[in-house]
């Protein structure tokens, strides 16, 4: 929009004016300019194939099947670069699947002769060896378990009864998860802060012979860490936790769970600190599962992280069995193991977390 003086007032011109104005003076109207314009650029978009129909410059461009020297990055039109890629992508695809179903008719046809299949390189299994890694024939190890805190649980003397409380304050969110979690984890009670200290609350909690005590903390009305402290003589694990789902946020979900104990699956726990924290997570639930209830508490580590999840498996035929989630649902991420009861000025810890000097290598775990 251009501002033009006429005298003593001023009018606005705008750039269609303009434009119309310069067509006249070149012998024609803008309207028609344009249109005297649109065909000379249709020829560059389309092409005739050998059949006689026209397709567009893409297609003509998959036809031709991507030459050697063909760089998709020296396009200039952003809209061609994207489909182009899009198209070599597809091809991309197409060749692998045909490749992968010429693999498998030679392994059919060799029968048992093929070879074995090649071992995928993964950072799982290309982890780096860890000296802690436990034997299960191991006589120390034997000798640690017998005389560490969850002794008394794994030879029966015990059976669990569990504390779960929040931080001060709590939002729904953190509230709803605890009840959830106490119908996850058969014999546990839950009971708000109240503004309590922790210390003020273990020895409560050891007088009313609680075994373990659970305290999920929040950050912006979120769930983000979980202290487990196992009764009375410890020990004592800070746990980071994200990724929280709700039953009612979980899709595809089964009915809620019944009052059956549930059976335990501790995966993926092979070093000495992950042998710790599996015995602490084993020793939340009773010893006999009832099996009819057919609900499963799993806790999976992989890579460090820690991923619960609570199953009901349906039996659907002899070889086949499905499963449905229940929830709840959360991850978490080991950050300190303490010895004894909680205290944070005092305590003396027996692993911490340090990023800087622990994170070096991504094919380096501690659980």
């Amino acid at each position: 929009m251009t501002r033009v003086k006429d005298g003593k007032h001023f009018r606005f011109r705008t750039a269609a004016n303009n434009m119309a104005k310069a067509g006249e003076k070149s012998g024609g109207g803008g309207k028609r300019g344009l249109k005297r314009k649109a065909p000379a650029e249709e020829p560059q978009e389309t092409a005739v194939a050998s059949d006689g129909t026209a397709e567009s410059g893409v297609q003509s461009a998959k036809a031709a099947a991507f030459p050697p020297g063909f760089s998709i990055s020296e396009i200039k039109n952003k809209q061609r670069r994207h489909l182009m890629f899009t198209r070599w992508k597809q091809q991309q695809r197409k060749e692998k699947l045909a490749a992968k179903k010429k693999l498998k008719r030679e392994r059919e046809a060799l029968g048992d002769k093929a070879p074995p299949k090649p071992v995928p390189k993964t950072i799982d299994n290309q982890r780096v060896y860890d000296e802690t890694t436990v034997d299960p024939n191991d006589e120390e190890v034997a000798y640690d378990e017998a005389t560490d805190e969850f002794a008394s649980y794994f030879n029966r003397q015990t059976s669990p009864k569990i504390l779960i409380t929040t931080s001060d304050r709590p939002h729904g969110r953190t509230v709803r998860l605890c009840e959830q979690l106490s119908t996850v984890i058969p014999d546990s009670h839950v009971y708000y802060r109240r503004g309590l200290a922790l210390k003020k609350i273990i020895p409560q909690c050891i007088a009313r012979d609680f075994t373990d005590l659970i305290v999920i903390n929040e950050d912006r009305k979120t769930p983000n860490g979980l202290i487990l402290s196992h009764l009375p003589n410890g020990p004592t694990a800070h746990f980071k936790m994200s990724s929280v789902r709700l039953r009612k946020e979980i899709k595809r979900r089964g009915k809620d769970p019944t009052e059956h104990v549930p059976e335990i699956i501790l995966n993926n726990f092979t070093t000495r600190l992950g042998h710790s924290i599996g015995r602490m997570f084993a020793s939340l639930f009773p010893h006999n599962p009832q099996f009819i209830g057919r609900q499963v508490a799993t806790f999976h580590n992989q890579r460090d992280y820690i991923f619960f999840r609570f199953h009901r498996y349906i039996f659907k035929s002899e070889k086949k069995v499905g499963i449905q989630e229940l929830g709840p649902r959360f991850t978490l991420k080991l950050r300190s193991l303490q010895k004894g009861t909680f205290d944070s000025k005092y305590g003396e810890y027996e692993w911490v977390h340090k990023p800087r000097e622990m994170d070096t290598s991504r094919r380096k775990f501690h659980l």
